[in-house]
């Protein structure tokens, strides 16, 4: 039953990276934001893009997926990616400010070893995100993301009320524009 469900989810994930790939090709001034479970997936778009462009976008990615274009699925500005990232880079920042800290044989975390680990921990810091990218693109792959829908189907895409979440977002994404934002649930069933 578990499994049955996370294959739901990361198939609906991929679902979602597909139909805002989608939508990219049309679209240049919007942004997007999802969010996939076990019944399908909500997709908050910023920016103006009308209710049956969103329908088409979604179900002209759900035909290009089952045709075999997998590749879809994967999308680089996705959570996974950017949590590979900012645990990548704290990780790094860490270590070297911790190395330096021994290498001090400081007890404690202090100024000077702040300083002197500083120009470190930034060069560790780039380095963990340049190797962050394809990493996380491969944990997408491999954990969250699935390209073969299988039995999935498209129940129905419904605009609905967008959420105080969704507003957040479009405070964060959308910075001195005004961009509408719409919010759709998507349901599949197997």
């Amino acid at each position: 039953m578990l499994t049955t469900m996370i294959s739901r989810i990361r198939r609906n994930h991929g679902l979602e990276h597909a139909s805002i790939h989608v939508l990219s090709e049309k679209h240049h001034n919007f942004s997007a934001q999802g969010h996939s479970n076990h019944t399908g997936f909500s997709l908050n778009i910023y920016g103006d893009v009308s209710e049956q462009e969103v329908t088409a976008a979604v179900e002209a990615a759900y035909q290009r997926l089952k045709s075999g274009e997998r590749e879809l699925a994967i999308h680089p500005n996705c959570g996974t990616a950017l949590l590979t990232s900012a645990a990548m880079a704290a990780i790094a920042a860490q270590a070297t400010f911790a190395l330096e800290q021994r290498r001090q044989r400081q007890p404690r975390f202090n100024l000077t070893v702040l300083f002197n680990a500083l120009p470190g921990a930034i060069l560790a810091t780039a380095v963990a995100l340049i190797l962050a990218r394809p990493l996380g693109l491969f944990f997408q792959e491999q954990f969250t993301v699935e390209g073969n829908l299988g039995e999935l189907q498209l129940v129905s895409i419904q605009e609905v009320r967008p959420s105080p979440v969704t507003r957040f977002f479009q405070l964060l994404l959308t910075p001195g524009k005004k961009l509408d934002a719409r919010s759709y649930k998507v349901r599949t069933v197997d």
